[in-house]
């Protein structure tokens, strides 16, 4: 194992050999984001950066995340703004290399809100209360929430969140498809792996590429699009693959002429 959980004191991390889960773990705050868990996201994101693994990411006792640390927020002045904390975070995270999905349950607030808005799937539970409160705190959602929920929501509903402070429900949540799905909360993960066991069946250099060309500026297609694929073209598991899929379709074939004749002759 690459990580050792016992350098982590915000998060619980499990290590498998496709995927990684993490699971926010500050539940005397409702797994608000504090620096140590910015710190150590960033020791994830240095690991997944090195070995590209899915990351699923969740809360823990029924909560995503229910924001930043008001605590630290509170304090925090100009010069912290500028660093860009939690935004910087937060586009790293979503420049992975491979597909991350965040499982949502419970509150998932202001900078928990925009650590989901940066994953690539985002499910979640009944209970799942999402949206950016920030502007009643006299400020505005700086990491993230301004620009990624209008390509998510598109403007109107982004707006309603951002200036209104909507906060939204699981079922407008999955209407609007900011979330994907709905699971209970004992099933939130079961369909968290599921959904990184579908990632894993596909072949792992074609799905990190297509997510690089997915989120490449709109200038650079189609270029980058016929760059991409002729690198593809010369990959190994291009040829194994549709090999596999022609040799399948043989083998289907000469059953499907076989099975008659059988009957035939019974």
């Amino acid at each position: 194992m690459a990580l050792n959980p016992e350098d982590f004191s915000t998060l619980l991390v499990e290590e498998r050999e496709d995927r990684l889960t993490v699971l926010l773990n500050r539940p005397e705050v409702r797994n608000a984001i504090d620096q140590r868990m910015v710190d150590e996201l960033h020791a994830v994101c240095s690991e997944l950066e090195q070995n590209p693994k899915v990351l699923i990411i969740a809360g823990t006792d029924g909560v995503f995340a229910s924001g930043a640390d008001i605590g630290q927020l509170r304090e925090r002045r100009r010069d912290d703004a500028l660093q860009g904390i939690n935004s910087t975070i937060f586009v790293r995270i979503a420049k992975l290399p491979m597909p991350v999905i965040a499982a949502l349950d419970g509150y998932c607030l202001g900078g928990g809100a925009e650590l989901a808005y940066a994953a690539d799937f985002r499910i979640g539970t009944p209970s799942v209360r999402i949206g950016n409160p920030e502007t009643g705190l006299g400020i505005l959602a700086a990491a993230g929430a301004s620009w990624r929920l209008k390509e998510l929501v598109g403007e109107p509903k982004a707006k309603e969140i951002l200036l209104a402070g909507a906060v939204l429900r699981a079922e407008e949540a999955l209407r609007i498809n900011l979330i994907t799905g709905i699971y209970e909360a004992p099933e939130l993960m079961d369909a968290a792996h599921a959904l990184a066991d579908r990632i894993a069946r596909q072949d792992p250099l074609a799905v990190r590429i297509t997510k690089s060309v997915f989120h490449a500026p709109a200038e650079a297609h189609p270029l980058i699009d016929t760059l991409a694929q002729g690198i593809l073209f010369e990959s190994q598991a291009k040829f194994d693959r549709m090999q596999a899929f022609l040799d399948k379709k043989s083998a289907d074939k000469k059953n499907s002429k076989a099975e008659p004749e059988s009957r035939t002759q019974k």
